[in-house]
C-alpha cells in the first residue's frame, strides 16, 4: 500500500511539474510573440520615422500641382489603417503606374543646358508621353497583387481630345486625365492613386534594389545617336545593373514591337519582385526612396507607401499575376498610325474576373471548355519536334482541339510553365491537372495568339515515357 501511495504521489508530482512547465512554456511563448510583435511595431515605426525625415528634408513625393477637380478623379478614402495599423491595407487598392520617357521637345521649356549637346538627352520631367502604363491591384481580401499592362499605343477616347494613343493622355492633361482615360477604357474601374516615375529613376531604383538577375531572351543591339541610346546585350541568364536592365526594358525593335517590350517588362518585374521584395526591403525603404525621390511623382502618402510595400513583402509569389490588355495590332492602312486595338468584351470579362468590376447584363462562362481554348506549345529543350507529339496527343485526348506549335522558348527551363496568357488561371490549372506536371503562371509572356502557352521544360523529358506508354 505504501509503495502504491508513493507511486501515486510521484505521478501527481510529475503531472504537476508537467503542468508547471506547460505554464512556463505558454507564458514564455506569449512573451516571445509579444516581443516579436513589439519588435515589428518598432521596425515599422522606425521606417515610418525615417520616411518622414526624408519627406521633411527633401522634395515632397507629389510634384504635380493638381486642381481640386483633378484630385477628385482619384478615390479619397483611406487605404491604410490608423494608429499601430497604419502599415496595413484596409481594402483593395488600384494604383496607376506610369513610366515617363521625356525628351526636350516634349516640354515647352526644356533645360537650357540640353540645347548645345548635339543630341536629345532624357530629362527629368513628368510632362511627356507615358511610355509604360500599369494598373496594379493590391487586394488584402484575396491576398493577391494583379498587374495589368496597357500598351502605350492603345487606341481609345481621351476626353476633350478624341480618339488617340493612350500614352498622350498625360501630355494632354497629366495624371488625372490619364486616370480618367484608363478608367473609361476599363469599364469604369476606380483608381485610387497614381505613381509617375521618370526613366532616369528606373535605373537608380534597380541599382538601389541590388540589380536583377534575368534571362535575356536574345542578343539585343540597337543604336539611336539622336538620343545617345545604346543597347548592346547578349542572350543568356545574367545579373543586370540598372542601366543594363533599362536597355532590356527599352528595346522594342523586333516583330512584336511594343508588345514584346511589355513581355520583357513583365519578366523583369517578376524577377525583381522574387529577388528583392522581402521584409528587408521595408527597412531599406527610406534609403531607396531617398535615391529616387527626385524622379518620382505620386499622390500616395508615405504611410500608404509603407502599407503597399509591406503588403507586397507578405504576398506569396504565386499570388502575383500579370495581365495585358486584350487586343490586336491594327492592320496596315487601317488608320493613319499604328495602334493596339482593344477588344472591349474581353476587357470587360478580364475586369469582372480580376478587378472586381460589377456587371448586371453579362454572365461570363466560368466552365472550362477545352475545345475552345487556344493552346500554344513553346519548347525550351531543343528537342526534335516529334519529341513533343505525345504531349499534343495527350492534350487532344483530353478534348483540346486548337493546339499549335509556336516559336521555341529561348530560356532553358527545368520546370514547364503553363502560362495563362489572358489571365484564365482556371483553364491553365485544368491543363496542369491533365498533364500532371508543370507550374501555372498568370502572365502575358507566352504566344500572344494563345489563351494558354505551354513552355515545355526538362520535366517533360522525365514524363515523356509515361505519355508514350499511354498512347500505345
Amino acid at each position: 500500500m505504501t509503495s502504491q501511495r508513493t507511486s501515486a504521489d510521484n505521478q501527481k508530482s510529475a503531472k504537476a511539474r508537467t503542468r508547471a512547465k506547460g505554464r512556463i512554456r505558454t507564458k514564455s511563448g506569449r512573451w516571445f510573440w509579444f516581443a516579436l510583435g513589439m519588435g515589428g511595431i518598432a521596425m515599422v515605426s522606425g521606417v515610418a520615422g525615417a520616411l518622414l525625415a526624408v519627406s521633411w528634408s527633401s522634395t515632397p513625393l507629389q510634384q504635380a500641382q493638381l486642381t481640386a477637380k483633378e484630385a477628385a478623379v482619384f478615390e479619397s478614402d483611406r487605404i491604410s489603417g490608423n494608429g499601430f495599423k497604419f502599415s496595413q491595407l484596409t481594402r483593395p487598392v488600384h494604383i496607376l503606374v506610369m513610366g515617363m520617357s521625356v525628351l526636350p521637345p516634349d516640354v515647352e521649356n526644356p533645360p537650357s543646358e540640353t540645347n548645345d549637346l548635339g543630341y536629345l538627352p532624357q530629362i527629368n520631367s513628368f510632362s511627356g508621353l507615358a511610355d509604360v502604363m500599369l494598373l496594379i491591384k493590391f487586394d488584402p481580401e484575396t491576398k493577391k497583387i494583379i498587374m495589368l499592362s496597357i500598351p502605350r499605343d492603345t487606341r481609345t477616347e481621351i476626353e476633350g481630345f478624341g480618339l488617340k494613343k493612350i500614352n498622350s493622355a498625360n501630355v494632354d492633361g497629366g495624371p488625372a486625365l490619364t486616370a480618367k482615360t484608363v478608367s473609361n477604357l476599363l469599364g469604369g474601374v476606380g483608381i485610387d492613386r497614381y505613381v509617375r516615375i521618370n526613366v532616369l529613376g528606373v535605373s537608380k531604383l534597380i541599382d538601389a534594389l541590388g540589380g536583377v538577375t534575368v534571362y535575356v531572351p536574345k542578343d539585343m543591339k540597337y543604336v539611336d545617336e539622336s538620343q545617345h541610346l545604346y543597347i548592346n546585350l547578349k542572350a543568356g541568364r545574367q545579373h543586370l545593373a540598372g542601366e543594363e536592365a533599362l536597355q532590356l526594358l527599352r528595346f522594342r525593335h523586333d516583330e512584336l514591337g511594343d508588345i514584346g517590350r511589355i513581355q520583357r517588362q513583365q519578366m523583369v518585374l517578376r524577377a525583381l519582385i522574387e529577388q528583392t521584395l522581402n521584409p528587408g526591403t521595408l527597412t531599406r525603404l527610406p534609403d531607396i526612396l531617398n535615391t529616387v525621390k527626385d524622379n518620382i511623382d505620386t499622390n500616395l502618402t508615405l504611410e500608404e507607401l509603407v502599407a503597399l510595400v509591406g503588403f507586397g513583402t507578405k504576398t506569396n509569389r504565386s499570388n502575383m499575376e500579370m495581365l495585358m490588355l486584350p487586343g490586336r495590332f491594327s492592320e496596315k492602312n487601317e488608320y493613319d498610325y499604328s495602334y493596339w486595338i482593344p477588344y472591349r468584351r474581353e476587357i470587360r470579362k478580364l475586369m469582372v474576373q480580376n478587378f472586381g468590376l460589377e456587371t448586371e447584363t453579362e454572365a461570363f462562362e466560368q466552365i472550362v471548355n477545352p475545345a475552345r481554348i487556344r493552346v500554344a506549345i513553346q519548347d525550351s529543350t531543343d528537342s526534335d519536334r516529334s519529341d513533343i507529339r505525345p504531349l499534343i496527343t495527350a492534350l487532344r485526348k483530353a478534348g483540346y482541339r486548337n493546339i499549335f506549335v509556336s516559336k521555341p522558348w529561348s530560356e532553358p527551363l527545368e520546370i514547364t510553365n503553363i502560362v495563362a496568357q489572358k489571365g484564365d488561371s482556371t483553364s491553365a490549372e485544368s491543363i496542369r491537372n491533365t498533364l500532371g506536371f508543370g507550374e501555372v503562371k498568370v502572365e502575358s509572356t507566352g504566344n500572344i495568339a494563345s489563351d494558354i502557352s505551354i513552355q515545355v521544360g526538362k520535366d517533360w523529358l522525365d514524363n515523356k515515357p509515361f505519355f508514350e506508354t499511354e498512347i500505345r
